[in-house]
């Protein structure tokens, strides 16, 4: 990987992983789906003018049903059970099990598609990947409740679900696009909730939540979307997945050091399944295609998967 690829990589895996701690400070003060729509729609303001100056944007909204879809099943509904989990169970908690995403990926790409084999490998990574999950929620149920637990499952299968979606009828359509016009929708949905209550939220949320929910939308959002799209251009679909891996250990490591959350014994072996699990569960098998190449002689970014709302 070039020393441009992997200064890409290093700040994905940055931020991706501290919107966690970001939506813990945030929601102290900010009710979920104010901060989705403060999210949603700086993120669209920021984005919007890059998709336009690419021109990419007419193309995105063609296909409208799937789009709003999309826009619902990876930002809407994940964002919005995210930020309201958080009320509730750690940080660092949250984005361990946000880790099982490839693990719920698998399944539903075996599910949708007979041409994913289920090989012995995958089967045993599915399963290590799982129990890591499993013994990570059953130990904080007693501290968080069965609601937010409920609610990060439902957050998983939405991420999880995304890029199935973008593969089957989106895959055409401009990256740029996408993401511009999803953060839109995201925004007009959320607006009727939010828009009421932003006059009283601006006179009496605190300088460190109205922070958290800015960094949210600049940094976790916009400013992700454009480094990732970069980092699939450079170093392709398949290596750019691997920040998902690295983003737990992110969070976890800030949830520690800024909030002071208990990370135990338990906590490290969940982690090492979870991970150990997602790489057996996901990795291509020695038979399969290598990426396609583009004039460039880089991989295809339509190979990438949907950027994760996070």
């Amino acid at each position: 990987m070039s020393r441009r690829g992997w200064i890409l990589f290093a700040a994905m895996c940055v931020v991706w992983g501290i919107p966690y701690l970001l939506i813990k400070i945030a929601v102290r003060e900010i009710g979920p789906a104010e901060l989705v729509f403060i999210r949603t729609a700086i993120g669209a303001v920021l984005l919007l003018p890059i998709a336009l100056a690419r021109k990419e944007l007419r193309a995105s909204i063609r296909p409208w049903l799937p789009l709003l879809v999309y826009t619902v099943v990876e930002i809407g509904l994940p964002w919005l059970l995210l930020s309201d989990a958080e009320r509730h169970v750690d940080s660092s908690f949250t984005g361990l099990v946000i880790a099982g995403v490839p693990l719920v990926a698998a399944v539903l790409a075996r599910l949708s598609s007979r041409a994913e084999r289920l090989t012995a490998a995958r089967v045993g990574g599915l399963l290590t990947g799982f129990a890591g999950v499993a013994l990570l929620m059953g130990f904080h149920l007693g501290t968080g409740g069965i609601v937010p637990m409920l609610e990060l499952v439902g957050v998983v299968v939405c991420y999880a679900a995304g890029p199935l979606i973008i593969e089957r009828w989106l895959t055409d359509v401009p990256r740029y696009g996408v993401a511009a016009a999803s953060l839109v929708v995201g925004a007009v949905l959320f607006a009727p909730v939010a828009v009421p209550s932003l006059p009283s939220l601006a006179r009496t949320v605190s300088t460190g939540p109205a922070l958290a929910a800015l960094a949210l939308a600049v940094i976790c959002t916009a400013l992700a979307f454009v480094l990732f799209f970069a980092l699939v251009a450079e170093v392709g679909g398949v290596r750019a997945t691997v920040i998902t891996f690295v983003n737990p250990a992110v969070a976890v490591v800030l949830g520690f050091l800024i909030l002071g959350e208990e990370v135990t014994v338990l906590t490290g072996v969940a982690f090492v399944l979870i991970l150990a699990g997602s790489f057996l569960a996901t990795r291509r098998s020695a038979d399969s295609s290598p990426p396609s190449a583009d004039v460039a002689g880089r991989a295809d970014p339509a190979e990438a998967p949907a950027a994760p709302g996070h």
